[in-house]
């Protein structure tokens, strides 16, 4: 198996290489194709995604590869709103490259996306059947990403998740822990729903997707739906501090924020083609959740 990560220094990008170097994730092992892959671990200073040139030449340079992960994004929301060109170029041109480049190799893409693709006005789960439609420039980026790859090659797998969070890097859980730490309270959305999303347990549905030939649209995701402020609870209990968290709707946020970007209110998915094809292997959100805590502690990290 030869393979390249691109973002590898991102969040989900390190996730990818601890699970392949271990051979196992926290929900179960990695498929035996993986083992004894070559992977080329690469972000940005060794690929700019987003300049097809750079992407051109590295594939020319390069035996083809098996299996190319795209965990390379601009996943700012607000800086995405305030930067469209560069939001576009990161997320919508970038996957193009790519996919081109795949497409020329007969080699598999597998392309990270978003909830944010809906709107987020219905409570139901959306599956992958449902028609996106972006509230934000975020979501308008990610979503062209979407059409474009699958458009350019037609080996191409594009996986929504949703609330990603893992023992790498910045995310949403760690900075609730950090200020938990300093704070006696902090305000959280308590009007927003969706699937937060362990970094670990997409890492191995991700490796289990590329080995399918089941290309298209899938949505990967933490089973069971709960609020930014429900999360934001859970983890700071599960972290033994003692930390008031105070609930607010998202009108008040954009008051005391008015610079942040639209968010969807209810941007839960449902893992409908992993449980048709595969098998559903992500986990409730609280074990997985658990899981992380236990690894986070094990690193010194809380």
């Amino acid at each position: 198996m030869r393979m390249l990560v691109t973002g590898a220094k991102g969040q989900l990008g390190r996730e990818l290489a601890h699970v392949l170097e271990a051979g196992y994730a926290d929900a179960g092992p990695v498929p035996e194709a993986y083992a004894d892959a070559q992977v080329d671990w690469v972000d940005l200073d060794e690929i700019d995604i987003s300049d097809a040139r750079s992407v051109d030449e590295w594939f020319g340079s390069h035996e083809p590869y098996d299996i190319v992960i795209n965990c390379a994004a601009m996943t700012n929301v607000d800086g995405c709103e305030a930067n469209f060109p560069g939001a576009f170029a990161a997320n919508a041109l970038g996957p193009m490259n790519l996919a081109r480049a795949c497409a020329a190799a007969n080699t598999t893409l597998v392309h990270v996306s978003t909830d944010y693709v809906f709107p987020g006005t219905e409570p139901d789960e959306r599956t992958e059947a449902d028609v996106p439609a972006p509230v934000s420039a975020y979501g308008r980026s990610k979503l062209a990403g979407e059409g474009l790859a699958m458009a350019a090659n037609p080996r191409t797998h594009v996986v929504r998740t949703a609330w990603l969070y893992g023992l790498y890097g910045k995310n949403f859980v760690a900075t609730m822990i950090g200020l938990a730490k300093t704070h006696d309270a902090v305000t959280v959305v308590a009007d927003q729903e969706g699937n937060p999303t362990y970094a670990n347990d997409l890492a191995l549905q991700l490796l289990r997707i590329g080995l399918t030939e089941d290309f298209g649209v899938w949505h990967c995701t933490g089973n069971e739906i709960c609020t930014w402020a429900d999360l934001a609870e859970a983890a700071i209990v599960g972290a033994g501090v003692d930390c008031e968290v105070k609930r607010c709707t998202s009108d008040d946020w954009a008051r005391m924020r008015p610079e942040s970007a639209s968010r969807p209110a209810h941007s839960a998915l449902a893992n409908a083609k992993l449980a048709a094809t595969i098998g559903d292997g992500m986990r409730p959100w609280k074990e997985a959740l658990a899981s992380y805590l236990a690894g986070a502690k094990e690193m010194g990290m809380i």
